[in-house]
């Protein structure tokens, strides 16, 4: 393998599902197949069917978006070791939101049963005690927080340095767009079942604790983003677990986590699982955190690749590429 190679596994969050997600790996690969089978087994709902069938109103609850998404990325990430015949490890494991918890399974701390257990309850708490919107801004945390603040609304996520994504009641939210509006700074609103990762998810939080202080956790057996504090988990598992506590009313510091890794030596990122854009079917989709990783290498004048393992088509091209360029190396 090339000397030098420091690889970072990347899992999307909310908003990457898709009717069809799953469905082309699972006809094709027994790894996919396997997953899931367990999942289906361990959630006691039928997971395979609900990703690949729908119907989107559905999958879009946030108690099922959450094990699905857990679920197809888990399954895009076995796929991928079984055709790299498991060579290609991370130094490195990071996850958006939800992707925090596919990030711990990547790392070994969590298995992929606790996990799900673990993101079933997640989701049905942030979907029982969700409350109010989220919009998104093209500006600067500083920039955001002068006009969020005064609003009662709090900040749910800082994806790039110039997008900062806002949470709040609607009334309180309605007011602020319309403010912002007026100075130039207009929002996009996003489509969630509650200002998630702020202070209106308290609520859930408490009631999300019991399952986390049950849940069997050990040491990563490699770094760890936690999108509470843009830094890397600790290796002790009751600090894990309090960050991802600390996490559901918090803001999502993803590009603190993406440019430290950069920084510290990450060169090499693949994106396991979801997909956005408008076309229907797997190969049809894009990768959801490919636009900001590329970005940030940029911002910081570093070259690295990424590459996407989201669908059939981006597993097997990126492994292609792998064996070319890297295990031949």
């Amino acid at each position: 393998m090339e000397a030098g190679l420091q690889t970072m596994f990347i899992f999307p969050g909310q908003g990457s599902q898709y009717v069809g997600m799953g469905s082309d790996i699972y006809e094709k690969f027994d790894a996919a197949k396997k997953v899931y089978e367990q999942a289906n087994e361990v959630l006691g709902f039928d997971i395979q069917q609900l990703s690949f069938e729908g119907p989107a109103e559905e999958l879009n609850l946030t108690r099922n978006t959450q094990p699905a998404l857990l679920t197809h990325s888990i399954a895009c990430l076995e796929v991928f070791k079984e055709l790299t015949e498991g060579e290609m490890k991370p130094a490195v494991a990071a996850g958006h939101s939800l992707g925090e918890y596919s990030a711990l399974v990547a790392s070994g701390a969590l298995t992929f049963e606790e996990a799900l257990k673990l993101v079933q309850r997640r989701g049905q708490l942030m979907g029982e005690f969700g409350r109010g919107k989220m919009i998104a801004f093209r500006a600067n945390l500083e920039t955001v927080r002068e006009f969020a603040d005064r609003f009662y609304c709090g900040i749910g996520g800082c994806n790039l340095p110039e997008q900062t994504v806002v949470g709040g009641s609607e009334k309180d939210l309605q007011a602020l767009a319309e403010y912002a509006d007026s100075i130039g700074q207009r929002g996009i609103p996003l489509n969630t079942e509650g200002a998630f990762h702020t202070y209106l998810m308290v609520s859930a939080a408490e009631a999300f604790r019991p399952a986390l202080d049950e849940a069997n956790m050990v040491t990563p057996t490699c770094k760890v983003f936690s999108n509470y504090t843009g830094d890397y988990h600790g290796e002790d598992p009751s600090s894990i677990k309090a960050y991802l506590f600390f996490q559901l009313f918090n803001p999502v510091k993803w590009i603190w986590s993406v440019q430290q890794a950069l920084n510290d030596g990450v060169n090499f990122i693949i994106e396991f699982g979801g997909g956005i854009g408008k076309g229907e079917g797997p190969s049809e989709k894009r990768p959801n955190l490919q636009g900001i990783t590329k970005k940030a290498y940029r911002g910081l004048d570093i070259q690295g690749t990424y590459l996407p393992a989201i669908n059939q088509k981006t597993i097997e091209d990126t492994v292609e590429k792998i064996k070319e360029e890297i295990f031949s190396a």
